[in-house]
């Protein structure tokens, strides 16, 4: 394996653009952060500019180059990880036609459930559309609408002349890659939630054209697919100059963030589970068959990884909870607010909440702002927080939300285990949510599962990125990755919690049992 040899790794997430230069082992020597922002509008929209995107790979790729921690021509290759879901309609030039529909937008659900629905209904599915979907893609279209899917088919029925002049829908990473190299193409992984992909052989992965006809959608406007670890082509001359590169450098077709983030994280054998908290979360594992669990919104899904499938789902927002808190409650600007906003609040955190119990004094936080995906797909939850006293002060706030996400990850872990038929344990621990040592253990406590935490947890993406692109140039293989994972800390769980969080969560997942209908009432017209 080769050491003086690095990638330059975009990761792109929803709040901005990392570039990062990694060695081929894994070893994260200098990055750049540039923010991007995005745009909610009525009915659920969640768009972002696919401009922003781009300039802001630019500036911050191209002043990580420059700063010259590595010679610029020891950088061998690009390889890019993007955020699941987030859809750009491209016309024949490679322009974007429209602002990228983005994971968290659910203004497709109507079209999505005008499809799938019939007689007799199992969760909102017509039983033959079950049948139709289910052994050819592991799972189906989302009813929640945040589907790659339901962006196509929003486009398709509310901008028909954006429909029309469309020549390609892609997945954001692979609209980065256009630009990069000029070259249309995306990747199996990345494609999953277009639902239209027969995954049964993993090794032959293609279009379904009798889903393709299902979903009413033209087959010319999907791009053609590739392997993650494929070489795409070469950056375009003008790219490498603005870059700070050489015009040779090699470009990886690459994977979404779900799969770069559990490579990132060094749980790549079958089994092995990993805790993602960014502003969405999940927790997953990798499987070596292709499984659904429809009630509860996990499937297998494709992977970088040749011949692996990787158990996804995903809470909505975790991380984005505590964003929720500082700026719309905490620190909200308006008149009744004295003084300045606390400078990087999270990172008083650990020290705030540390002050409070486990349990937050019996406070309960429902981390349902945006609707939920797992373990139930219903847009139609709302957040909140529970048994509020006036003995509660902000620290318990604070707390409870970490907590809360928690509870929710829990509830997800339940079902993640009974499909993966294992107890994963320990948990590989990442993201921007690992960099707190208290809500590592919050989640050990909460979970009662052994957590790692993995060294340096913000960089999981561009490690992951990186390691597609190492395996891909021929320098390690997959199987090397675990032994290129190094931790800070494990956290085992304190029995003192135990009965305090049992009770908690059980009240957790009542709160929802009790209230759907409720919520349902409230938030749909």
């Amino acid at each position: 394996m080769s050491g003086d040899i690095y990638i330059l790794a975009i990761d792109h997430g929803t709040s901005g653009i990392k570039a990062a230069i990694v060695s081929v082992t894994g070893e994260v020597i200098d990055f750049e952060f540039e923010k991007t922002p995005i745009h909610f509008l009525p009915g659920g929209g969640a768009e972002q500019d696919p401009d922003d995107w781009w300039q802001a790979l630019v500036a911050a790729a191209g002043r990580l180059v420059r700063r010259a921690a590595v010679d610029s021509r020891a950088i061998s290759a690009v390889s890019v990880s993007s955020t699941f879901s987030t859809t750009v309609a491209v016309d024949k030039q490679g322009r974007h036609l429209i602002n990228a529909i983005t994971w968290m937008d659910s203004r497709g659900a109507p079209y999505v459930k005008k499809i799938v629905s019939g007689f007799p209904s199992i969760e909102g599915y017509g039983l033959g559309m079950l049948l139709r979907w289910i052994p050819k893609t592991g799972g189906g279209p989302t009813l929640s609408g945040k589907d790659d899917i339901a962006h196509v088919l929003l486009i398709q029925n509310a901008f028909p002349d954006i429909y029309a002049a469309t020549d390609k829908f892609l997945p954001s990473k692979d609209y980065l890659n256009l630009r990069l190299t000029g070259e249309c193409a995306s990747s199996y992984d990345a494609m999953q939630l277009f639902w239209v992909s027969d995954i049964r052989d993993v090794f032959n992965i293609r279009y379904d054209p009798g889903l393709i006809r299902t979903l009413g959608i033209d087959p010319e406007k999907l791009p053609p697919m590739r392997g993650a670890t494929d070489l795409l082509g070469t950056l375009k001359l003008n790219v490498a100059e603005q870059l700070g590169l050489q015009p040779d450098v090699a470009v990886v077709t690459g994977s979404p963030d779900h799969q770069t983030a559990c490579i990132g994280s060094g749980a790549v054998a079958d089994y092995a589970g990993h805790l993602y908290v960014g502003t969405s979360s999940w927790i997953q594992a990798v499987v070596p068959f292709k499984k659904t669990d429809l009630f509860h919104s996990i499937a297998s899904f494709p992977t970088a990884i040749p011949g692996k499938f990787q158990s996804v789902n995903e809470q909505d927002l975790a991380g984005g909870c505590l964003d929720f808190l500082f700026n719309n409650l905490l620190f909200y600007d308006n008149a009744l607010r004295a003084g300045g906003r606390i400078e990087h609040p999270f990172a008083h955190v650990d020290a705030i909440a540390g002050n409070v119990a486990p349990g937050s004094d019996r406070l309960i936080f429902m981390p349902w702002l945006n609707g939920e995906r797992t373990p139930v797909d219903d847009t139609a939850l709302r957040g909140g927080f529970l048994n509020l006293s006036k003995t509660h002060t902000q620290d318990h706030l604070i707390r409870a939300v970490l907590e809360g996400v928690a509870f929710n990850t829990r509830w997800s872990l339940k079902y993640v285990e009974k499909f993966v038929g294992k107890r994963l344990e320990p948990i590989h621990f990442i993201g921007g949510g690992a960099q707190s040592d208290l809500w590592c253990q919050i989640f050990a406590d909460v979970l009662d599962r052994t957590i790692r935490q993995v060294e340096n947890p913000m960089q999981a993406n561009a490690r992951g990125a990186a390691f597609i692109a190492a395996v891909s140039l021929g320098h390690i293989t997959f199987n090397d990755i675990p032994a290129l994972t190094r931790f800070k800390n494990t956290y085992t769980p304190d029995p003192g919690n135990r009965k305090t969080y049992d009770r908690l969560f059980d009240a957790f997942v009542r709160i929802y049992k009790q209230n759907r209908k409720l919520f349902r009432k409230l938030n749909t017209a």
